[in-house]
């Protein structure tokens, strides 16, 4: 890599299980050997949200303050890959906070937004603002995440993620590890199968889409 890499992960709707997004994704860049630095910026939750699964290497943030600004990006390295999931519902403000302190410049970075949609017409309403706001240079990846069983129809080219049983869910969320620990260490061989089933196809999309 020759230019620091960005990934965002968020969206403008609450609720989309974008954290869920952001986890899988550290477990692929893991997965495929490369290093990587977590911010949470949910810092109005008690000890973070992202942070409560990588309590070693996630590090809370608020995006809005110059000095968390500072803490993330006057350490961007290209030997690191900066993981960046946005606190619910404010995507559109901090990719205009970024372009207005000049992070989102194509000439200098990789830059990656992971826009996570659910299955409502709501969040498919987000993706031209959105888009709009990247411009020309910036990767935008549409991530449509199955949180139920509801039927569907991501845009097309769009990666489409399974929806992870309550259950399995639950349990993973319990026992406040990475989904890649989870299934291999969880004492139940039914989460721990459960759960490697569904990484293993989330993980497959994610490489298949060439992130990062």
């Amino acid at each position: 890599m020759t230019k620091p890499v960005i990934i965002i992960v968020g969206a403008d709707k609450g609720g989309v299980g974008k954290t869920t997004i952001a986890r899988a994704l550290v477990d692929h860049l893991d997965a495929a050997g490369m290093a990587c630095r977590i911010f949470d910026t949910e810092n109005e939750v008690t000890g973070g949200v992202l942070k409560r699964f990588y309590p070693d290497r996630a590090e809370i943030v608020d995006l809005a303050d110059s000095d968390g600004q500072m803490r993330v990006f006057d350490t961007l390295n290209p030997a690191n890959v900066t993981v960046i999931d946005i606190r619910a519902g404010l995507l559109s403000p901090t990719l205009q906070l970024l372009a207005d302190i000049g992070f989102l410049d194509p000439d200098k970075y990789t830059i990656l937004v992971l826009h996570v949609l659910d299955a409502n017409q709501a969040s498919i309403d987000e993706i031209a603002p959105v888009a709009a706001r990247l411009g020309a240079g910036a990767r935008h990846v549409i991530v449509g995440n199955r949180r139920s069983a509801t039927k569907f129809a991501f845009p097309p080219g769009a990666l489409d993620i399974p929806m992870l049983s309550a259950a399995a869910a639950e349990a993973v969320d319990k026992a406040n590890q990475p989904f890649g620990v989870f299934a291999k260490d969880n004492a139940s061989a039914v989460m721990r199968g459960m759960v490697r089933t569904w990484l293993d196809r989330v993980l497959a999309q994610f490489k298949a889409a060439k992130l990062p």
